[in-house]
């Protein structure tokens, strides 16, 4: 007879995947592209491969004036994000970008759409055909930043908030404004006892709630290795770093999920006017793939200098070590000399990688440990910065 984890285990397998093959997982990036930028050090010659998630960081590297970047997504609705975003900075003004990414919202947005739709690739037209509506002000949710997957968590917890904890929302709203660490520090050690109620702590540990975040169980087996195997107490412990030790003045990453929105002064790069005509000239650099990394290098086979992985090693990992060993190959393959690869994971150390790979790259823990500890998102494990030998 099956154990109640091999039953728990199939149901977020099936979950994790239903959630990939038919929505927009993510939509907004949830990695830190200040501290990519130090650890690549992307300048002309700069060839990146990476994945595309939101697009978001896309558009961040860019600023850095690469010869070309390479989003790679297996997912069509995340190249469809980005590539409505693309088409938004080279069609109109810097306003309409505001209003949708900035605010998520656009009183015109079917209009709008209307003289975008025709620059749009066919895959890009079927997804916004039917999705632009996640951009209506006057919709239930409001905002884009409360569609998708994870988008659809944040609107749920921000329902919980206004309707069940509204002392917590205040204090939180109070803790995005704090002007320094010790006011973050004051707030939260006085509202982290309400955040973590029992009903907190068991809708938190929900397969579908993982799978809608986009965290596969082999991510969270990693998470709760180093806290006894308990992803709860890693989530604690995350969330009280970023909270409380790292300055949120300018962390828009949280701000955008708590609020539905970002603000003119917290924001990323791209939805800054002074970078906009920067934007428009060099969006032209950015070429989109629907397909794998192993799949895009192989059928673009080059000497790329950098390779930006996200966290998706860990969903190898677990389900696919051959693809994982594979993907490894193609990027040793297609790699120019000291070739950077930048990666996060929910481990603070790969073991999972092939022994090929570690011959093959020099970690340098000496680069990533101090700037992980500053990283906006904070909810990783490690951050590993690899260069080929």
């Amino acid at each position: 007879m099956p154990s109640d984890d091999h039953w728990f285990n199939g149901l977020h397998d099936m979950l994790f995947r239903t959630v990939h093959s038919h929505s927009l997982i993510y939509n907004a990036c949830w990695e830190d592209p200040r501290i990519d930028r130090q650890l690549l050090e992307i300048d002309a010659t700069s060839e990146v491969v990476m994945l595309t998630s939101a697009g978001c960081n896309a558009l961040d590297y860019l600023l850095d004036g690469p010869g070309a970047i390479y989003a790679v997504d297996v997912n069509p609705r995340q190249n469809a994000l980005l590539e409505l975003k693309l088409a938004v900075i080279r069609q109109r003004a810097f306003a309409d970008l505001a209003a949708l990414f900035g605010a998520g919202a656009h009183r015109q947005h079917r209009a709008l759409y209307a003289v975008l739709r025709q620059n749009l690739s066919v895959e890009a037209r079927t997804f916004w055909d039917t999705k632009i509506r996640y951009f209506d002000p006057l919709a239930r949710r409001g905002t884009f930043y409360y569609r998708g997957a994870a988008g659809s968590v944040a609107w749920f917890f921000s329902r919980c908030l206004v309707h069940l904890k509204r002392p917590v929302r205040d204090q939180i709203f109070a803790l995005l404004n704090a002007d320094s660490l010790p006011k973050q520090q004051e707030i939260y050690q006085a509202i982290e006892p309400l955040l973590w109620d029992r009903l907190s702590c068991w809708i938190l540990q929900q397969p579908m709630l993982m799978a809608m975040l986009g965290v596969p169980r082999t991510q969270m087996q990693l998470a709760g290795t180093e806290h006894d195997n308990n992803l709860l107490l890693y989530i604690q412990a995350r969330l009280r770093h970023v909270l409380t030790e790292v300055p949120l003045v300018d962390n828009y990453f949280w701000r955008v999920y708590l609020t539905g929105q970002y603000s003119t002064a917290c924001c990323p790069n791209y939805l800054k006017p002074e970078y906009h005509s920067i934007l428009q000239e060099r969006s032209q650099r950015i070429h989109l793939h629907t397909c794998t990394i192993s799949q895009f290098l192989q059928r673009n086979p080059g000497r790329y200098t950098h390779f930006v992985l996200l966290d998706h090693q860990d969903w190898l990992a677990g389900y696919d070590t051959r693809g994982l060993a594979e993907e490894w190959q193609q990027i040793l393959n297609n790699s120019a000399p000291g070739a950077k690869i930048l990666l996060r994971s929910a481990a603070h150390t790969l073991d999972f990688l092939p022994d090929f790979v570690r011959a093959a790259v020099r970690f340098c823990p000496e680069r990533t440990e101090p700037l992980h500890q500053l990283d906006r998102v904070g909810t990783y494990g490690g951050l590993h910065l690899a260069e080929v030998q």
